[in-house]
């Protein structure tokens, strides 16, 4: 009897978890690269960034959360405060897609099924990848291409603020940073199976990236199940 219970509450639990409060929309906003290329700011977003986001609220305070998004960071060292990266006078672009998947946490309950309007602080976390394309700069300080491509590693570090003013329609402002495992993204680290110079900068500070901006999605789905993860 004890087994057939326990089967039973598996199935059931199953069964009702079918049913979660989903949200789709879009992110719109800008980014900026941190790195041994150009402006030392966190924050001073310089180029467009758009993507993609799914969230799956499995609670009222935790959802899991997908994104994809795309841009083109841009690094000017005209754009520094540092006098020496000024006279060096190096910049760069480079194209960069980021897959993200991670935990979403609330600070307050996010429970759309109430009919009141939340509004709550959140932070985010998990793990990314951006693909990106390699390029290294002469010793003339002249920017070569590589004709390779490559996939940096990283850790999304995202504080924000979402509300459902807008009812089925969840609008939030935020800023996020990714910290990456590489050093590549600015050219200052080339592949040395080529003429390249050895890598310039700080070797053993990689580079970062910053998204901010806002995401607006819609949010549909039954009334979960909280009781179960």
């Amino acid at each position: 009897m004890r087994y057939l219970t326990i089967v039973l509450l598996l199935i059931l639990s199953n069964h009702v978890c079918q049913s979660q409060t989903h949200e789709l929309g879009v992110f719109l906003g800008g980014s900026n690269f941190i790195g041994d290329v150009g402006s030392s700011k966190y924050i001073a977003p310089n180029k467009p960034a758009i993507g993609a986001l799914y969230k799956w609220n499995r609670s009222p305070r935790h959802a899991f959360r997908f994104s994809v998004i795309y841009t083109e960071l841009e690094g000017k060292d005209s754009k520094s405060d540092d006098p020496r990266r000024q006279q060096r006078d190096y910049s760069f672009t480079n194209q960069l897609i980021e897959a993200s998947a991670g935990l979403e946490f609330t600070f307050f309950d996010w429970d759309l099924h109430d009919g009141r309007i939340k509004a709550t602080p959140y932070l985010y976390s998990g793990i990314s990848v951006a693909y990106h394309d390699n390029f290294y700069f002469s010793r003339q300080g002249v920017l070569r291409d590589e004709n390779t491509s490559s996939f940096a590693y990283g850790i999304p570090m995202v504080l924000g603020f979402k509300t459902n003013v807008l009812g089925n329609l969840i609008i939030a402002a935020e800023i996020g940073a990714r910290y990456t495992f590489s050093d590549e993204i600015d050219g200052s680290v080339p592949d040395y199976d080529n003429e390249a110079p050895v890598g310039f900068g700080n070797t053993n500070n990689n580079d970062w990236y910053m998204f901010t901006g806002l995401t607006l999605t819609y949010t549909f789905g039954k009334k979960p199940c909280f009781c179960v993860f």
